[in-house]
């Protein structure tokens, strides 16, 4: 491999598919960046910016690229002018690089810069174009994009993980297909090859090489592949192979016989894959037809670094490992995750603990961190969230101390509040990372992140927005589970704030929505819980709901929001003491949520309900401090202060929450109330109108 490499270096790329006699300046980006004229002269920059705007200019393409954007992307710790001055430095060395191949190859204009059509051969074009019915450019993707450019810029490192999920995503689909169609064995050996120099820990194409090599009567070469699949995701992802592959290892060691064809049970999109990760490991290991929580939608990806010992004592040293291995397996309950495991990190840091080092042999995004020490009888663990993509910096950081009698809880408490307290996090930092880019061509998982925010503002035109948003993105991908889950609980505030133009449709299509969520995808707990949430709040089947949230929390006990809306689940079906625990557990794991203004409106609802009037006011004010747009909360902490005849105070959340819902009636309250019990209902109302709410 290294003499090819080297030999790769010193030659100019071969007239590939798709080449053309009006090029001039051939560019190659995958593997180490290369760019030659057609008289085999190396024209390729010298800089690593000047490569780097190269390579952004070339992937933008055939759309200009704009100059903000790579200012942007190549200097975005300088400020603005600063960095369009070193912009107009680069584009001055790209020209003056490019200028033997004799031609007019960028067009540069006061805003954009592009790549003059026909006049450059791009490998990555060239991938991107392969069809099932050409295939043979794919033979290009021959390693990662770029590899070379890691650590221009932050900005830059962001954008080219993006790139290369892009490539490979494209290029992984169209192996996944080529395969579905070669289901002989004579085909699928090919098919299933080009898949693995893909993604080799793609666990689908190596059983299809395992049956294509058996139904040929070469059983040694199947359990050979067998092998070698074993030893990839050992190496790649600290895994061993699922139950399905195993089977089929067994069914070939025992003679089985097959039909030939090939590919059809490893194709069949009605069989789920079943991965069976050693020790606390989320396996990646996606079949040809993946299930929602694998396609290329996107997702944070993080690792959780073994903790660092300071002065421990013999009993602490396995605290370590296992808390880390704790933490791992936690996260993996996150559907939108994508988790690198504590040992796989643990083998390379023997090494390097270097952070850049980690984020560019790893592909992750976001670092767990921390220390173990004993202070006499207790121990003080600090964990620390690192955003690898904005150089490091640390986005969430705490400390827990602890009793040191009993560490098997002790890993257990520690890793649930981490993992609680950080998804919100790392869904809210995506989010702004999303929202910061210009909205060119946005994945469904770009929608879906640019409607987070919008949702929580409670702002009626940007509440609109994020729904249109999350339209788009079911549009764009019908069977993304997670933007038709956001959908549905979109529509419960839009009815909740009094914002729905028809109601009743926008009972029907929440409730289609959350049905289509969980259908698409029945092992997400956060879609499990907002659909039991739909069912409570907009369709009154309290018991459906609560076995919602039952499901949601047996497969992730650490998310916050499913103990919060089962919690508010019991209190409309009169059940305040189960409500109150487990609104308390809630709090406990996240005591910091960025959305509390409306997941702690649940304990003014609960203490409402106790006739704690004082209470309920107490976190009345404090969520109406928070979102004072948020009119859900404003109704019962109005009904509180009716109880408890603060007239002067209830002015003033009537005014603002008639401000946000001007019809708001006893007559609408009684119509959309929730409770299972006559007697919480009205009690309910009876505040509302000692608060100064109209009847009619």
């Amino acid at each position: 491999m290294i003499a090819a490499a080297a030999q790769r270096a010193q030659s100019p790329p071969p007239a590939s598919v798709g080449s053309d006699d009006t090029f001039i300046v051939r560019v190659r980006l995958i593997g180490q960046m290369e760019a030659w004229t057609l008289t085999s002269e190396s024209i390729l920059p010298a800089g690593r910016k000047t490569r780097a705007l190269l390579a952004i200019i070339a992937l933008s393409a055939p759309r200009p690229a704009l100059r903000g954007r790579l200012a942007e992307l190549l200097w975005s710790r300088r400020p603005d002018e600063q960095a369009r001055a070193s912009l107009r430095q680069e584009i001055h060395r790209l020209l003056e690089a490019l200028s033997p191949a004799g031609g007019d190859i960028l067009s540069i204009t006061r805003d954009h810069l592009s790549l003059r059509p026909g006049r450059c051969w791009v490998d990555v074009d060239e991938v991107l174009r392969a069809t099932t019915a050409e295939p043979a450019s794919l033979s290009l993707l021959d390693g990662d994009l770029l590899e070379d450019l890691d650590g221009v810029d932050p900005a830059f490192d962001a954008w080219l993980t993006t790139e290369r999920e892009r490539v490979r995503d494209r290029a992984r689909s169209l192996a996944e297909a080529l395969l579905r169609e070669r289901s002989e064995s004579e085909g699928a050996i090919p098919a299933a090859q080009q898949l693995l120099s893909i993604d080799r820990a793609h666990e689908g194409a190596w059983r299809a090489l395992m049956r294509a090599h058996a139904a040929r009567g070469e059983r040694g070469m199947a359990i050979q592949a067998y092998e070698r699949c074993r030893a990839v995701l050992a190496d790649l992802l600290d895994a061993v192979p699922s139950a399905e592959t195993q089977r089929l290892l067994a069914e070939i060691r025992g003679g089985g016989k097959s039909d030939g064809q090939v590919a059809t049970a490893v194709l069949d999109p009605s069989r789920r894959q079943e991965a069976r990760p050693s020790a606390a490991v989320v396996p990646v290991l996606a079949d040809v037809r993946p299930e929602p929580r694998f396609q290329s939608r996107g997702g944070a990806r993080i690792g959780v670094l073994p903790l660092r010992l300071i002065g421990p004592g013999e009993e602490e040293s396995h605290l370590a490992p296992g808390l880390a291995d704790e933490i791992t397996t936690a996260l993996a309950r996150f559907r939108w995750l994508f988790v690198v495991s504590s040992n796989s990190l643990g083998k390379f840091i023997a090494d390097t603990r270097d952070e850049s080092t980690i984020r560019r042999m790893f592909g992750i995004d976001f670092l767990l961190d921390g220390t173990i020490q004993r202070v006499r009888s207790r121990l003080r663990i600090t964990i620390k969230l690192l955003d690898l993509r904005a150089g490091n910096q640390i986005v969430w950081a705490r400390r827990f101390d602890r009793q040191t009698h009993d560490l098997l809880s002790l890993q257990d408490e520690v890793a649930a509040e981490v993992v609680a307290q950080i998804d919100p996090e790392i869904l809210l930092i995506e989010a702004k990372r999303v929202s910061a880019r210009p909205p060119s061509d946005p994945t469904a998982y770009d929608l879906l992140l640019r409607a987070l925010p919008l949702i929580a503002r409670m702002d009626r035109e940007q509440y609109a927005q994020a729904g249109e948003f999350l339209s788009r993105a079911i549009a764009l991908e019908p069977d993304y589970p997670a933007a038709h889950a956001w959908y549905a609980y979109w529509h419960v505030f839009l009815v909740g704030q009094g914002w729905a133009e028809d109601a009743d449709a926008a009972l029907r299509r929440a409730g289609e929505l959350a049905e289509t969520a969980i259908t698409l995808d029945p092992h997400d707990a956060r879609a499990l819980t907002m659909a039991g949430h739909v069912r409570a709040f907009l369709h009154r089947r309290l018991r459906e709901a609560i076995a919602l949230h039952e499901r949601a929390l047996s497969l992730n006990p650490n998310l916050a929001m499913a103990w919060n809306l089962s919690g508010v689940a019991h209190a409309y079906a009169g059940d305040y003491q189960e409500a109150e625990r487990r609104l308390k557990r809630y709090k406990k794991l996240a005591p910091l949520d960025p959305h509390a203004f409306f997941f702690d409106t649940a304990f003014v609802i609960v203490n409402l309900l106790k006739r704690d009037y004082e209470s309920a006011v107490a976190w009345g004010r404090e969520v109406s401090q928070s979102n004072p747009a948020f009119s859900a909360a404003c109704k019962p902490y109005l009904s509180a202060l009716g109880h408890l005849g603060h007239a002067q105070e209830a002015a003033v959340v009537r005014r603002r929450l008639l401000s946000i819902e001007p019809n708001y009636t006893i007559e609408a309250f009684l119509r959309g109330a929730p409770f299972e019990h006559t007697r919480d209902r009205d009690h309910f109302a009876e505040g509302l109108r000692l608060g100064g709410i109209p009847e009619q």
